[in-house]
């Protein structure tokens, strides 16, 4: 990630909250390049996945149940942090009450050394990167801060370090880790689940963010089935791949599906004008040119991209398993993106595209239901992509279009929600990107790996 990490050697624990180092490389300045820093979290994962043995899931602390979802995230954190919990609960009403940064400025300096485990560590870091997005964005895009002050940066800082993470909202943070049942016993879905922690946007920040969490969860049979076609291919059997790339294509099937509940449950006009600012970066932000100062880290700001689909460990996957190549611009964002998340997963994302290639053994096979099966995977994988543009479309470029016209005509309070919409990300999504450019690029490279039409038979009718 773009981030002015210092260099050094850190103990981070794993997703079991085993312990284990992560290597820092070296510091850079916003205006320099780019340089990724590696990470190890756990003894378990500090290593490549060993080709003699099977591929598994549990290496990567990925569950069966519920993929990449952090299960049962705890509520509440031990009682000497209380003080976080409590104005983390607050921050929506803080921010509209002008008072947030005020409530901040008076919190104590906590230790985040008691911590133990690693849900405590992942509420922590919750609690502590909503307040943060609050914080610098309470007074929206003209009103921003230079500095997060100490008393939140510092321990922001280190349960960042001990988690692999970096200091901002990341999509494991207010996806995978914010979530409980209302009824403890009752099914997984949108009137079950609630949210931990919030963010200004009322119902629509919780649609956004629980459909985000059905998607996630329509996606763990896919998930599952990575290892049954690893497995599959360095066996040579070539059923169980194409039963596992069967249940693959059902998978992502089910996550476009589950995208399409954000037209139920998400205001275009509320995300747009209202959500979007809170999960947006200090890179590639124009309202935050220099960055953010961590005070008490360091005097120098750092550079931080805002939140993304892309943070998502999903399509990382599957473009590894299936081969997908992006271009060198949308690649290397992809890349980057894959800083933001929990390293054990982005470890098994590496381990993927390491391993033996499913497009090579389809194409060098004889096998049409395993052809089929690949086929049927990546026009899903395309639909999907397909579809987020269209989402993307609705919640950001027409509600954009809408929000120019109202302020060419100097109807600012006639268009609601939208006249509060922060012109500097217009074009951008919250992670920085070019959004409609970056999204064909991607689809449109997803469609190169389509396998080349069956051969026709070498027999001619004369």
């Amino acid at each position: 990630m773009h981030v002015d990490f210092p260099a050094g050697e850190l103990r981070t624990e794993g997703a079991n909250g085993v312990a284990g180092r992560w290597s820092l490389g070296n510091a850079h300045r916003p205006c320099r390049t780019h340089q990724p820093f590696a990470s190890t979290s756990s003894p378990m994962a500090s290593s490549p996945a060993d080709p003699q043995q099977p591929f598994s899931l549990e290496r990567y602390h990925v569950s069966e149940e519920y993929g990449f979802i952090l299960q049962e995230p705890l509520t509440e954190l031990p009682p000497y942090y209380q003080t976080w919990m409590d104005i983390a609960r607050r921050v929506t009403d803080l921010v509209q009450s002008h008072t947030l940064r005020t409530h901040i400025h008076q919190m104590p300096q906590l230790d985040p050394s008691f911590l133990q485990s690693h849900r405590e560590l992942r509420l922590a870091h919750l609690a502590l990167s909503i307040m943060t997005m609050g914080y610098v964005w309470q007074e929206g895009e003209k009103g921003t801060v230079k500095v997060l002050p100490r008393n939140l940066a510092v321990p922001f800082w280190e349960v960042s370090q001990r988690l692999g993470l970096p200091p901002i909202l990341t999509h494991a943070d207010g996806v995978l880790a914010n979530w409980r049942k209302r009824d403890p016993e009752g099914p997984f879905d949108m009137e079950n689940l609630e949210l931990l922690l919030t963010l200004p946007g009322g119902e629509s920040f919780r649609g956004f963010f629980i459909v985000t969490l059905m998607v996630e969860k329509a996606a763990v049979p896919a998930v599952k089935a990575i290892p049954m076609v690893i497995n599959g291919v360095r066996r040579g059997d070539a059923s169980t791949v194409t039963r596992a790339l069967e249940d693959i294509a059902q998978s992502m099937s089910s996550m476009t599906e589950a995208i399409k509940l954000l037209h139920k449950y998400v205001d275009p006009a509320i995300f747009y004008g209202i959500m979007r600012i809170f999960l947006s970066g200090w890179k590639d932000n124009p309202s935050m040119v220099e960055g953010l100062v961590y005070e008490g880290v360091q005097a120098e700001p750092v550079q931080i991209s805002g939140g993304s689909a892309a943070e998502s460990s999903l399509l990382h996957c599957f473009d590894e398993l299936l081969g997908v190549s992006h271009e060198p611009q949308s690649g290397a964002f992809l890349k980057r993106m894959r800083d933001y998340m929990p390293p054990d997963h982005k470890r098994l994302i590496q381990d993927i595209s390491s391993g033996p290639s499913l497009r090579r053994y389809v194409l060098d096979g004889d096998s049409a239901p395993l052809n089929a099966a690949y086929q049927r995977c990546v026009t899903q994988l395309v639909a999907m992509r397909s579809y987020h543009l269209n989402v993307v479309s609705r919640f950001v470029t027409v509600p954009a279009a809408r929000a120019r016209q109202l302020r060419a005509r100097g109807e600012g309070g006639e268009g609601g929600a939208l006249t509060k919409a922060p012109t500097a990300l217009e074009e951008r999504g919250t992670g920085g990107s070019g959004i409609m450019s970056f999204l064909k690029t991607v689809r449109d490279r997803t469609k190169v790996v389509s396998l080349p039409p069956p051969k026709a038979d070498s027999q001619s009718n004369n």
